[in-house]
C-alpha cells in the first residue's frame, strides 16, 4: 500500500492549542508541518528547531509561503476571523481552532471567504471529532432504540486556575468557560442530537472578582426534533468530575485523584504579571515547557478523550459515551460496545481534513457547523444577560454518518 498524500501544513500561533494538537500534526502520516507564525522568537527558535521549517512572526507572511498547503489556526480567539480571512485569501485550506470566533459575523465572513476561494474550512478541535460521540449517533441514527429525547452532559475542571494572559480573563475577547469550554459540550449534544438546536435558555456564574469573566454556566437547549439538552459547567477548582469517568482525564490519560488543589494552589499569592510569566515559561518555546516529545511517542496507557459525563436517553435506551466506547443501558441489559482507541491522538481531526483537502469531500465540522455551535454559545451569553430564551437562526442538521442500509 502506497503511503497517504501528506498535507502540507502551516501552524498559525504556537501557544496552549497548538501544544495540544502536537501529538496529532507530528505523528499522523497525513500531515507535514512545514512553516510556523508566532509573535514570540522563543516559541518561533524552538519551531525551527523542532520541525526544521521556516517560523514567521506575522500570520499572513506564512500564509503566503508557497510551501504551505493548508493553515491550522490556533492563535488567541480575537484573531481567528483575520487569520482564516487570510489564509483564504491566499488560497489555503484552514483548520480552525474552537471558538471558530466570537461573533455571528465574524463567522459567516469566515464562511463566506473559504467558500469564495474554493478553500474548505474545517472546525476543530472540539470532542465531537471523539470516536465514542461519533459511535453514540451512529447507534442513534441506526433507529434501534428509537428516537433521542433527551440529552444530559456536566463537566467540572480547574479551567479557570491555569494560569491565563489577562484576555483569557475577559469575555470581550473570548476569554471564560463560555468561549473556551461550551463549544465541546454543544457540539457533542447537537452531534448526537442532529444538529438543529430551536432555542436555549442559560444562566452563567462570575464568582471570583480576582478573574471576572464566566467560570460556570446552565443551559436548556431545545431542539426542532422535540428532545432537549442540560449542559452545565464549572471551571472553579473543586469538585472533579473526573472523579465520575473512572479518573480518566480530558486527554485520555489516568489522572492523579491525590493531585486534588493543585491548580489554586500554583496561582496563590501570584499577581498578574508573574501569572502572564508562568504562563510564557510553560508555553511552547519558554525554559519550562514540557510538552510533548515527537521521539517519545505517545503514553501506552490511554483511552479516548472525553469531556465529562453525557448521557442520551433514547425511547429504549440510555447511551453514555465514555473513554473506552459507549455504555449502553437498554430494556434488558448494560454493555459495554467498545471503540477502538486511534494510534495517533485526535487522528479524527486529521481524517476530515485529509478527506476534505484531499478527496474533496465536504467535512462534518465545516464553517457552518461551527457558526451553528457558536450560535448556541453566543445565545447562552445573551440568555444569561438578558434573563429570556434566545431563539437560534444558524443551526444545521447533521449529514448522515452511515450509509443507507448500513448496521449501528
Amino acid at each position: 500500500m502506497s503511503a497517504p498524500r501528506r498535507i502540507r501544513l502551516g501552524i498559525a500561533g504556537l501557544g496552549r492549542a497548538f501544544s495540544l494538537m502536537l501529538p496529532t500534526l507530528a505523528l499522523d502520516p497525513r500531515v507535514e508541518i512545514v512553516a510556523g507564525a508566532d509573535p514570540r522568537a522563543q516559541a518561533r527558535m524552538r519551531f525551527e528547531q523542532d520541525f526544521a521549517g521556516r517560523a514567521y512572526e506575522r500570520v499572513a507572511d506564512m500564509c503566503a509561503d508557497p510551501r504551505v498547503e493548508a493553515v491550522y489556526v490556533s492563535t488567541p480567539h480575537q484573531y481567528h476571523v483575520e487569520n482564516v480571512l487570510a489564509a483564504a485569501a491566499a488560497g489555503r485550506h484552514v483548520l480552525c481552532e474552537k471558538p471558530m470566533a466570537l461573533s455571528v459575523e465574524d463567522c459567516l465572513a469566515m464562511i463566506e471567504a473559504t467558500e469564495a476561494a474554493g478553500v474548505r474550512l474545517v472546525v476543530g478541535h472540539s470532542h465531537s471529532f471523539d470516536g465514542p460521540i461519533r459511535r453514540a449517533r451512529e447507534i442513534v441514527e441506526s433507529g434501534v432504540y428509537g428516537d433521542v429525547r433527551m440529552m444530559s452532559a456536566l463537566d467540572y475542571t480547574d479551567f479557570l486556575y491555569r494560569p491565563r494572559r489577562p484576555e483569557e480573563l475577559d469575555t470581550s475577547k473570548g476569554g471564560g468557560v463560555i468561549y473556551n469550554q461550551a463549544p465541546h459540550q454543544v457540539d457533542n449534544v447537537r452531534f448526537i442530537g442532529g444538529g438543529l438546536v430551536k432555542s436555549v435558555r442559560a444562566l452563567t456564574g462570575a464568582w471570583d472578582a480576582q478573574r471576572r469573566t464566566e467560570g460556570a454556566y446552565t443551559a436548556l437547549l431545545a431542539f426542532e426534533s422535540g428532545a432537549s439538552a442540560s449542559i452545565v459547567y464549572s471551571g472553579y477548582a473543586h469538585f472533579d468530575s473526573d472523579e465520575l469517568v473512572d479518573w480518566i482525564g480530558e486527554g485520555g490519560l489516568p489522572k492523579d485523584p491525590h493531585a486534588y488543589g493543585a491548580a489554586r494552589r500554583a496561582l496563590r499569592g501570584v499577581d498578574e504579571q508573574a501569572e502572564l510569566d508562568l504562563k510564557a515559561q510553560v508555553n511552547y518555546g519558554g525554559p519550562r515547557y514540557a510538552g510533548f516529545d515527537p521521539r517519545k511517542g505517545v503514553p501506552a496507557e490511554r483511552w479516548h478523550q472525553n469531556f465529562g459525563l453525557l448521557v442520551a436517553s433514547c425511547e429504549h435506551a440510555d447511551l453514555r459515551p465514555t473513554s473506552r466506547g459507549v455504555m449502553i443501558y437498554d430494556d434488558e441489559e448494560r454493555r459495554l460496545e467498545s471503540v477502538p482507541v486511534p494510534d495517533v491522538p485526535r487522528a479524527e481531526v486529521i481524517d476530515e481534513l485529509h478527506a476534505a483537502v484531499v478527496d474533496g469531500r465536504p467535512p462534518v465540522h465545516d464553517g457552518r457547523w461551527g457558526l451553528a455551535t457558536m450560535e448556541v454559545c453566543f445565545a447562552i451569553l445573551a440568555s444569561a444577560r438578558e434573563g429570556r430564551e434566545i431563539a437560534l437562526r444558524h443551526q444545521v442538521s447533521l449529514p448522515p454518518l452511515r450509509a443507507p442500509g448500513g448496521r449501528a
